[in-house]
């Protein structure tokens, strides 16, 4: 095995711990890990799956990342396209000024904006694996969608034989394209899920879907285009921009579970709807989509996952 190991500089304030348990979303995600100091994930880059260590060695004010990457025949160049992925996933160089500005003159927002100060939103490393995590988790709790996506990963990512056991990056098209719906409802997908993803995976391999394609980058018209794909809805569209696209002023607004995190941490009374969480967000234009993450991030630290955290 080979070794590469190159600096980021993110964009302060950063930190690695919050922004990865966003990513991450619970402790069942077994692609995504993190062991409190450094975030593992394989990728694939150039056809071939390598494993990636980030460790961050300075505080989220002047933070420093180390990256280190295992694989066969790596090469200096593997350092751009890499260094480009990680800065999408972990959010590197979106500045976020204008927000902790806006968070500064509102106390409500500033609270949660403040307790989680070095948070940098996240994306997934394309607008296909946002696509797939969001059809798998529909109309199920999100640790049971991320387990179902566990499955997937241990039996067609792309292997990466690591030190302490075989290691997989997340399916990609040309990895789901193949199969038969039977194969992914015989892992507890239902059948419209699955004919959902293949078909997906079929139409970006086969039907010259381009889902990286800028014309995407509209908010109007990606939901138009998306909701043509069979099982996406609006919920699943509003997803991928936020978490694929990369448009944090997008709250999908269908995700009940976040609305009702919401509603808590507004003290409101009345049960929120899609337009009622417009109207709330208004005020705190245009990172709406950056405080979805900041609510998930207060769950989670609810429910004691941020417990090993570092600061």
């Amino acid at each position: 095995m080979d070794q590469i190991s190159f600096p980021l500089k993110p964009l302060p304030p950063f930190r690695l711990d919050y922004t990865v348990w966003v990513l991450r979303r619970r402790p069942d995600n077994t692609w995504d890990r993190w062991d409190g100091r450094t975030y593992r994930r394989v990728l694939v880059v150039n056809e071939k799956a390598l494993e990636v260590a980030v460790t961050q060695t300075g505080r989220q004010d002047e933070p420093d990342l180390k990256v280190m990457a295992t694989g066969t025949g790596l090469t200096p160049e593997i350092e751009t396209p890499l260094s480009e992925i990680l800065g999408r996933v972990l959010g590197l160089r979106t500045d976020l000024t204008s927000f902790y500005r806006l968070a500064g003159e509102d106390a409500k927002l500033n609270s949660l904006a403040a307790k989680f100060r070095g948070l940098k939103p996240p994306r997934y490393p394309t607008v296909f694996e946002a696509l797939v995590n969001a059809i798998t988790c529909q109309q199920f709790t999100l640790t049971a969608g991320i387990r179902l996506l566990g499955r997937m990963v241990n039996n067609w990512g792309l292997p990466f034989p690591g030190m302490k056991g075989e290691f997989r990056a997340f399916p990609r098209p040309r990895d789901l394209a193949p199969l038969e719906w039977i194969e992914l409802r015989n892992l507890g997908f239902s059948r419209q899920k699955a004919e959902s993803l293949i078909e997906l995976a079929r139409k970006v391999i086969n039907g010259g879907l381009n889902l990286e394609d800028k014309s995407f980058g509209e908010d109007e018209v990606t939901v138009e285009s998306l909701t043509r794909l069979r099982g996406v809805g609006r919920w699943t569209a509003e997803y991928a921009l936020l978490r694929g696209y990369g448009h944090i002023h997008i709250f999908p607004g269908d995700d009940v579970g976040v609305r009702n995190k919401l509603q808590s941490w507004l003290k409101i009374t009345q049960p929120l709807d899609y337009e009622g969480v417009v109207r709330f967000l208004r005020r705190w234009k245009p990172y709406g989509g950056f405080i979805y993450f900041l609510l998930l991030l207060n769950h989670l630290d609810e429910q004691g996952y941020l417990a090993n955290t570092r600061g």
